[in-house]
């Protein structure tokens, strides 16, 4: 017999199931226990009418007409709406409790650095302060194509600033007379005076270099192999070895045939050094004549794990040397952990840097030069300016016709790291569609052989995921953008190092909308003074570091650069806490410029500011850290105020 529907059910069907409701005994209301004997019987007998099913309601409930049926009602009838309310209250509870957490989450999700306001390539306010510029700019770009992208696209970098760079000229002349930030020209806290240099202080015997000798050919451009230097000069003391003098390798990205003589005075790094290590110029005859790639001397950059501990060199690399008497390190470069390290050797790394590394006369002289002319023709002396140039050089920075009472001439330095090499290894787009897409990927399947590849056979971060995380440098017109806000007067003289700016002939212009008297090396030398520099591009950086380090204040665009960490511990090391440095915290300022469309240029500014501000600390070292970048350790420098 087919299965009737529930609203042609007969009355003796029903009352069939409210029997069964009652006993219990139906299988479809209780599936976790199957029918029973006394279920069965029962509901035969009801459906032979063998039993009365009102005597049976009677015998277990009670009349419900009487007085204790009643009150048994309205007893059940109170608990039923008391279970009610409770199960009301419980799930009105956990809703609260889930709403704030949601709330929580979302609040989180939108103030976390980094995350991305567009999707679908659109703005999450579209009509809010666009103007027809930066439509067609957006029109431009998709014209032309970006970049690949990896995971879901929230927003679009746009690579133009021109309502921001009108709203900053337009700042700056209003407020040219308007006196600046007193900031921007000192150190923020009084506690960076505190710290003095002490990595000359030696509590140790000069090695006698018995084991053998150590040859070096350093890598990359001037930083680079500043670095490895001052790492082989430990290398030497731990290993007792003597160091040869080292060896530059020509690279076909900086194209220098420069060696460390052409840098650094090799007399004085020789003296200087000797009641640490012994220094030669050569190896002696009898081992000049030695294979060393077959001997197995030969050590590249592949054989010594990254960040090796003093232990490694003890294990992998003495035997050798005591076997051979002599290691070639070819390649060489930041193969030394800074931690952890014993406190000597970390002293004389310092030592070799700040004391052992001085420039050549020629670079020396030539570095004054730039620096007099950028101070006006000398109106004072930096704490640094001796140890950059000398004190032979540094005294002519100052102009000693002029007289005591002419004011002091400051200047800004920035070092502008937009050179095509970090622009394509950085893998971020800059706004120039396909033509940069090409560029760059052609530039880095020549010089960047590797990197290339992986991004052929690996999913890599899209240049959004790039920008929104601070790993992109600042363009030239962020930067100045970023000094604008600031509040650096629009005569500030601005010094800007590193000079082949890339796509500069496109965006020089804007540099100079802000600041006039922007400068470079180039404009401030004659072509006779500049001429023994030319094709010699670590030389040239050599005073570009010379700019940097002496500027009243230096504002740097990338804090990765190994240029501006190594002017930034400079200038610390040297600058008797006078000498301000601006470090950008680029992943706050990508928030900042994304909104370049509708932002207004009073929160601009509060909001430049603050980023910046965040970054101005005096605090040791971190461990792990690069003594180069933060000299304010135990080891490099003495706190006068702890001590």
């Amino acid at each position: 017999m087919a299965e009737e529907r529930p609203d042609e059910e007969d009355p003796e069907s029903r009352d069939t199931r409210v029997s069964d409701m009652i006993l219990g005994s139906s299988p479809a209301l209780s599936p976790r226990l199957g029918p029973t004997r006394f279920s069965v019987s029962v509901g035969d007998k009801l459906r032979d009418g063998g039993w009365d099913f009102g005597s049976i309601w009677y015998g277990i409930f009670g009349d419900p007409n009487s007085k204790k049926s009643v009150k048994r009602g309205k007893r059940k009838r109170a608990r039923a709406w008391y279970r009610r309310r409770t199960a009301q209250t419980v799930i009105g509870v956990i809703a609260l409790v889930g709403f704030f957490f949601f709330v929580n989450w979302f609040m989180l999700s939108r103030l976390h650095d980094g995350r991305v306001w567009l999707r679908r390539g659109f703005l999450k306010n579209p009509g809010a302060g666009s103007n027809r510029v930066s439509v067609k700019v957006s029109a431009s770009v998709q014209k032309h194509g970006e970049p690949k992208r990896s995971g879901k696209l929230k927003r679009k970098y746009n690579g133009t600033y021109g309502r921001m760079l009108a709203l900053a000229v337009h700042a700056l002349v209003e407020g040219q007379n308007k006196p600046e930030p007193k900031e921007l020209w000192r150190e923020p806290k009084e506690q960076a005076a505190a710290w003095k240099p002490c990595a000359d202080q030696r509590t140790w015997a000069p090695n006698d270099g018995r084991n053998g000798y150590i040859m070096v050919t350093a890598n990359g451009g001037i930083t680079q192999q500043r670095v490895a230097v001052c790492n082989i000069v430990v290398v030497a003391r731990l290993l007792n070895a003597t160091l040869v003098i080292p060896k530059f390798m020509f690279s076909d990205v900086w194209t220098d045939a420069s060696q460390f003589g052409d840098i650094y005075q090799e007399e004085h790094f020789i003296k200087y050094l000797s009641p640490d290590i012994r220094v030669v110029k050569q190896l002696p005859k009898e081992l000049q004549s030695l294979d060393l790639e077959a001997s197995g001397s030969v050590v590249t950059d592949s054989d010594i794990v990254k960040e090796a501990k003093p232990s490694f060199y003890l294990k992998h690399i003495l035997p050798h040397l005591l076997k051979n008497r002599v290691i070639h390190f070819v390649g060489f470069g930041n193969r030394l952990a800074f931690d952890p390290i014993p406190f000597e050797l970390q002293r004389l790394r310092c030592r070799c840097n700040f004391h052992a590394l001085n420039f050549v006369p020629k670079i020396q002289e030539t570095g004054a030069l730039i620096v007099r002319r950028l101070r006006d023709n000398g109106s004072h002396l930096a704490p640094v300016d001796p140890y950059l140039v000398g004190p032979k050089y540094a005294s002519s920075i100052l102009d000693k016709k002029s007289g005591p009472a002419r004011k002091a001439s400051r200047y800004l330095a920035l070092h502008l790291r937009f050179e095509i090499d970090m622009v394509a290894h950085s893998l971020c787009y800059f706004g120039g569609g396909e033509t940069e897409q090409k560029e760059l990927e052609a530039y880095r399947e020549k010089h960047f052989a590797s990197l290339a590849a992986t991004s052929k056979t690996k999913k890599l971060p899209s240049p959004e995921e790039l920008r929104s995380e601070g790993l992109c440098p600042l363009t030239p017109e962020e930067a100045v953008l970023v000094l604008a806000a600031l509040g650096f007067s629009r005569n500030t003289r601005v010094f800007i190092a590193s000079a082949n700016i890339y796509g500069g002939a496109k965006r020089i212009p804007a540099l100079t909308s802000l600041y006039p008297n922007l400068v470079t090396k180039e404009n401030l030398l004659s072509p006779s003074e500049l001429e023994p520099f030319l094709n010699y591009t670590s030389q040239l950086a050599a005073l570009d570091f010379i700019g940097c380090a002496a500027a009243d204040a230096f504002a740097m665009t990338d804090s990765g650069s190994q240029l501006s960490s190594l002017v930034s511990g400079y200038r610390i090391y040297y600058g008797g806490g006078r000498m301000p440095t601006i470090r950008p915290n680029k992943r706050r300022l990508s928030d900042i410029f994304f909104k370049n469309n509708t932002i207004e240029w009073k929160v601009f500014e509060q909001r430049v500011r603050k980023a910046i501000r965040q970054t101005k600390h005096v605090f040791a070292r971190p461990k792990g850290r690069s003594v180069y970048r933060y000299p304010r350790c135990k080891e490099c420098m003495c706190n006068t105020i702890q001590d």
